[in-house]
């Protein structure tokens, strides 16, 4: 049986929920929230991200907008805000920052046009779909000192904080490998993620997950050494794959991707000493109590962690940098660019080197 321990002192990280702007600032008055427009109305959106932005008291939503007048009307009716036509929406005065919520294959024309427009971005992964859009996106909002950031909400969990921590006590010693898996059922057939002009598949969908932890623990210079994908015969769509990484230290990271899975979420970090695995690492519940197990030659134990909501977290972070004043008012502004423009660059390795096996599908 392990051994049951608390958590271990996580490493500094940006701000928590409960020092977003909306609060009492240290003046005493109280900070303006940041003011959303929506651009998308996507289920994730109705599900998930509006209602946390209407509810979050760091941030306010003042309008939706969307390909369809009828479908945006409905999510205003629904949030109580406005609805806009999608150009109308980056011209308002009244909105900070816009939250795009497209298919991929839009993710980087619309961010950056609300980055012309002035507005502060959280967009929903991925941030492009190449390497050199996403760099590109991330020079303009450089260039105009506007916060720009993909919803990727795992980072914000402190699980990953405490993973760290472990790292940085010694309690791994010198890090061997990675492996890293996100993977779910088949999707409805209708789902955008199949169709490969909105840039649909596993890779960007799933795989990036598994990616973008690997260079969140390993840091920069990682690069792809092989790579395999499943692809639908009838259209060349990934439905599924696995990728080799290298760190250049010699850390090899092995991710796994997919939606023709049973769920897995996990990933796991070995080292001289020990081995460190993650469950649920990517979309634990708001109520889930994570815990970590450390597995030595003859030891174990386990650390339960305290719940926490990554998405909230992801929004009051994003909120908390705006209200810094800015990209260049925030410390964290530079690797969550660094580290998205990273995830891309793997991904592009990935499609340059995977060899594809065609299934039906």
């Amino acid at each position: 049986m392990p051994a049951q321990r608390g958590t271990p002192a996580p490493r500094p990280s940006e701000p928590a929920a409960d020092s977003a702007p909306g609060r009492a600032a240290a003046d005493g008055a109280e900070e303006k929230p940041v003011r959303f427009g929506a651009l998308g109305t996507s289920s994730f959106g109705w599900r998930r991200v509006l209602p946390a932005i209407a509810l979050c008291p760091g941030t306010e939503l003042v309008a939706v907008a969307g390909r369809s007048p009828e479908r945006a009307q409905r999510f205003a009716d629904r949030f109580g805000c406005a609805a806009s036509a999608t150009e109308a929406l980056l011209e308002r005065d009244d909105i900070d920052a816009v939250y795009i919520s497209l298919p991929p294959s839009l993710h980087g024309e619309w961010a950056a046009r609300a980055l012309h427009a002035g507005k502060h971005v959280l967009v929903e992964k991925p941030i492009a779909t190449t390497a050199a859009e996403a760099r590109a996106v991330v020079a303009l909002a450089e260039d105009r000192d506007l916060v720009l950031r993909e919803n990727f909400m795992f980072l914000h969990h402190p699980q990953h904080d405490a993973v760290a921590a472990l790292i940085a006590e010694g309690r791994l010693g010198g890090l061997r490998s990675f492996r890293g898996a996100f993977c779910f059922p088949p999707l409805p057939a209708q789902d955008i993620r199949y169709v490969p002009g909105l840039g649909g598949g596993a890779l960007l969908d799933a795989g990036v997950y598994p990616l973008r932890a690997a260079v969140m623990l390993l840091g920069p210079g990682l690069r792809v050494a092989g790579a395999t994908t499943r692809v639908r015969h009838s259209d060349g769509l990934d439905l599924s794959g696995q990728a080799l990484l290298m760190s250049p230290s010699g850390v090899l990271a092995h991710v796994e991707f997919g939606f023709e899975h049973t769920y897995g979420s996990s990933y796991s970090l070995w080292g001289e000493r020990a081995k460190l695995t993650v469950d649920r690492a990517f979309t634990p519940p708001a109520g889930h109590q994570p815990v970590l197990e450390l597995v030595e030659q003859d030891h174990a134990e386990q650390f339960t962690l305290p719940a926490a909501d990554q998405l909230d977290r992801s929004l009051a972070g994003f909120a908390a940098a705006v209200a810094a004043g800015g990209a260049a008012a925030s410390p964290h502004e530079a690797r969550w660019r660094q580290e998205a423009v990273a995830t891309m660059d793997l991904v592009d390795q990935v499609r340059a080197r995977a060899v594809p096996v065609a299934v039906e599908g």
